[in-house]
């Protein structure tokens, strides 16, 4: 399967992905420039560009794809943020995402943000996929569910295109991260660091990122790169699901 990555960070996504045997990334985007320099290291033949909107406004740029994801900037619907903005946010992206969407028509569409969203912005982001066509089904899948010694909630977004017509949605919220990962298939996960055999670098679960070393090359950049990235190991889980289907 064709996979473009949109929001990619790090490349949780593309990786994940990959470990699952899913699909290959045909095309990356993200505005953060340290973030390019690790998508460049690690898929040398993969295009990378750095602005969705750009894209929105001109998706002749996005090549055809099966499967697009994008972990988009949660800022806007935190809890943790001290005013919450929402749609007023200008780091929202939503409605770019969607535009990207409804002229690339992917079968599958993933989507990852911070557990505020539920309470806020949600109901948008499902209704916007049910009108285009899309089943959508969301999940609360937390890092522990993959052995990270923290909880980090995160709401997952899974869409299927209904080629059939029939747009009535599942429309359904699993806001139980427990009930949502328990039942999952869990497979055998690498658990150290460093570069594969085949050359793809491993990831931990909860890497060690050396908060307060000094002299580490770049240790803001990677810090704030780990903070954002999705977990790789519960995108495995959500492209082997996809799979079975």
């Amino acid at each position: 399967m064709r996979h473009v990555d949109l929001c990619s960070g790090i490349g949780g996504f593309a990786l994940g992905f990959e470990w699952a045997q899913l699909s290959n990334p045909v095309l990356f985007c993200d505005s953060e420039e340290w973030c390019r320099k690790v998508l460049r290291k690690h898929w040398t033949d993969v295009p990378i560009l750095n602005d969705v909107k750009e894209l929105a406004n001109d998706p002749t740029q996005i090549p055809d794809c099966d499967i697009l994801t994008a972990g988009y900037p949660c800022q806007p619907f935190s809890l943790a943020s001290p005013k919450r903005k929402g749609a007023e946010d200008p780091r929202h992206l939503w409605p770019y995402l969607l535009k990207i969407v409804t002229s690339k028509r992917p079968t599958w569409c993933v989507f990852e943000n911070v557990y505020g969203h539920v309470s806020m912005g949600l109901d948008t982001v499902l209704n916007d996929l049910e009108t285009q066509g899309y089943s959508a089904r969301t999940f609360n899948v937390p890092a522990l569910s993959v052995d990270a010694n923290h909880k980090r909630e995160r709401l997952w977004i899974v869409a299927n295109s209904n080629d059939s017509g029939n747009r009535t949605s599942e429309h359904e919220s699993v806001i139980n991260g427990e009930e949502t990962h328990q039942g999952w298939n869990r497979q055998p996960l690498n658990r150290t660091g460093g570069l594969g055999k085949n050359g793809r670098w491993k990831w931990e679960p909860e890497p060690s990122v050396g908060r307060v070393a000094h002299g580490v090359p770049r240790r803001m950049d990677r810090i704030r790169g780990l903070g954002n990235a999705i977990v790789p190991q519960i995108a495995m889980q959500i492209g082997l699901a996809i799979k079975e289907m």
